[in-house]
């Protein structure tokens, strides 16, 4: 097949030919519904490439996101709801209406009047009595829709006045979160000090979402470690005192730092 493989539109063909009455069987029974879980992972695949630094990896992860937007795109085509040129209209549409300061009149000093002029042309696009939160989809890690929904209030004018406050609150959470009684409560509780340590670190200009994922990934490394020290000790580590796993995890620090 001669094609120029740079080309989106040689994309949107393959995957047209895929769907095809004499296509691939595989891609010619999927649907919105049954590509979910393939969206999603290749989303994670992105933010895995991006977290490591890795720009051959990142062009490969958008490569499998952009199949998922066609092939959804495709399927809507298929189903006769939309097809891929839409979708493009859409965006580039929408993306033109939300700069006025580029592709219009208006007049911008910097990154925060962008913003705020952001949300107010997005106050005039939702429907009559709809919620500023009500864009944020439900189905989002539930750290993230924290953050995304914190600033979003935030755009509203729904803020501390400075850091302190967000400190104070978290004290106040942790308190509440110590005198709670019952599994119930506590739950609760511990919900509201995660959802203000989600605001403290949007104060700081930290991802909440980014942070816990290399935190999961350190500890990964270094209880690895540890593992890995024990089988070449030829040590038990569930035997070990609670001062020798300790020392263990001290080593681990430094050993896995260097490796």
């Amino acid at each position: 097949m001669e094609k120029d493989l740079k080309k989106f539109e040689t994309l949107v063909e393959i995957i047209g030919r895929l769907r095809a009455p004499d296509g691939c069987p595989w891609d010619k029974e999927q649907t919105h519904k049954s590509l979910r879980a393939n969206l999603l992972s290749e989303c994670y695949e992105v933010l895995g490439a991006l977290d490591k630094g890795e720009p051959a990896k990142l062009c490969e992860e958008l490569g499998d996101l952009l199949l998922q937007i066609v092939l959804h795109a495709q399927i809507a085509k298929d189903d006769k709801e939309f097809e891929i040129g839409d979708v493009i209209k859409g965006i580039t549409a929408k993306i033109i209406r939300r700069h006025p300061h580029i592709f219009g009149s208006k007049k911008v000093k910097d990154a925060d009047e962008v913003m705020h002029n952001w949300e107010v042309l997005k106050r005039e696009e939702r429907k009559e009595g709809a919620s500023a939160l009500e864009g944020v989809p439900a189905e989002m890690p539930a750290l993230a829709y924290a953050y995304e929904v914190s600033r979003r209030a935030v755009r509203m004018g729904f803020e501390w006045e400075n850091i302190e406050g967000v400190i104070d609150k978290l004290k106040e959470e942790i308190g509440e979160m110590r005198k709670a009684e019952g599994q119930e409560e506590k739950g609760r509780e511990f919900g509201d000090l995660l959802f203000t340590l989600v605001n403290a670190a949007r104060w700081e200009g930290i991802d909440p979402e980014a942070a816990l994922r290399e935190a999961n990934h350190k500890f990964f490394k270094r209880f690895s470690y540890m593992e890995k020290l024990c089988h070449e000790r030829g040590i038990d580590f569930t035997r070990l005192t609670f001062k020798e796993k300790d020392d263990l995890w001290e080593e681990a620090k430094r050993g896995s730092a260097q490796s």
